[in-house]
């Protein structure tokens, strides 16, 4: 099987630099962040830009945005942690994380989630754990737990499960580690990798886990837990194809399709029945980040998603047939 995915369009105003990160909302818009500082909220239908904040002086690396589509999470090149309310405009908490505050040790923030059921934020970065935060207005930033990796290895990337149950962190030296919140405890460690894994992707269901990794692969976890705790079978597929590292990934929202970006300038969508490639989109870039829309794609159609890359364009992509 092969499907045609066309270019709809491009974002109306590029960033003036890479950008790292795309996610298209639940509210039908689609959030970017760049090395050049700034994050933006485009019309999905228009390419548009609808609101912006003013530009950091350091890039922008690292995004999350919650189910509902109103709230955006973000993080720069150093550390500064900020949360975006989408409907007023305004920034409803900012916490520096490479600060020091009293005895405690710090790590500055590389990665951050928002936790899907409100209230707390994950992040990693330089020692290979993840810290889980608060995210209300008036403590925000505030440390609430540590989950240890046992591993000093940087973390580069980490997502909560949709269910808000769990969170999984991706290292430099290709590990993946899931944590259950709930205890707080390291959950399973997957060693499937060979180079640091760029991105995770969660199914909706919270039993998969997509891993992109710099080793040109993509692997597919079965993260599901017994009731005795006994994990799941772990890696179940190999998606290769590539010819690069591959940077981002993104499961669709019905659980049939995956989207990859890579460094080899294309974006591969994948049937995950069928553990093949089923399309291969050529850009003009690396494409470091990519997002399927969060809607159930109509009668015929497999959906649309959006991409964005070293080009600092925000580029939306559809399946042939699909409005």
């Amino acid at each position: 099987m092969s499907l045609a995915f066309l270019h709809a369009h491009d974002g109306a105003e590029p960033h003036s630099d890479a950008v790292w990160a795309v996610s298209w909302t639940a509210a039908d818009t689609v959030l970017s962040v760049s090395a050049d500082g700034s994050i933006k909220q485009w019309d999905s239908v228009s390419g548009q830009v609808s609101r912006a904040r003013p530009p950091h002086t350091l890039g922008l690396v690292s995004l999350s945005v919650d189910p509902t589509g109103k709230l955006a999470l973000y993080n720069t090149l150093e550390g500064l942690t900020c949360l975006w309310d989408l409907e007023g405009g305004e920034i409803k908490g900012s916490f520096e994380s490479y600060a020091r505050s009293g005895g405690e040790s710090t790590e500055p923030s590389w990665s951050v989630s928002l936790n899907p059921k409100g209230g707390t934020y994950a992040s990693t970065g330089g020692s290979g754990n993840v810290t889980i935060h608060s995210a209300e207005p008036g403590s925000f930033g505030e440390r609430r737990t540590t989950l240890t990796s046992g591993r000093s290895k940087f973390g580069m990337f980490c997502k909560h499960s949709p269910d808000g149950a769990r969170v999984a962190m991706s290292s430099e030296a290709g590990q993946i580690y899931i944590f259950d919140i709930a205890s707080n405890s390291l959950q399973t460690t997957y060693s499937s990798h060979a180079m640091a894994v760029r991105s995770l992707a969660w199914s909706e269901d919270s039993n998969l886990l997509l891993s992109a990794s710099e080793d040109k692969r993509l692997i597919l976890h079965d993260v599901r837990v017994s009731p005795s705790g006994k994990p799941g079978s772990g890696a179940v597929a190999t998606l290769s194809g590539h010819s690069s590292w591959v940077l981002s990934t993104d499961i669709s929202l019905d659980g049939r399709l995956a989207v990859s970006g890579s460094a080899d300038k294309t974006t591969k969508v994948w049937d995950i029945g069928a553990r093949a490639a089923v399309s291969t989109v050529q850009d003009n870039g690396e494409v470091w980040s990519v997002s399927w829309r969060p809607k159930p794609p109509a009668h015929g159609t497999a959906g649309a998603f959006v991409s964005g890359g070293e080009e600092g364009v925000v580029r939306w992509w559809r399946s042939a047939g699909a409005g």
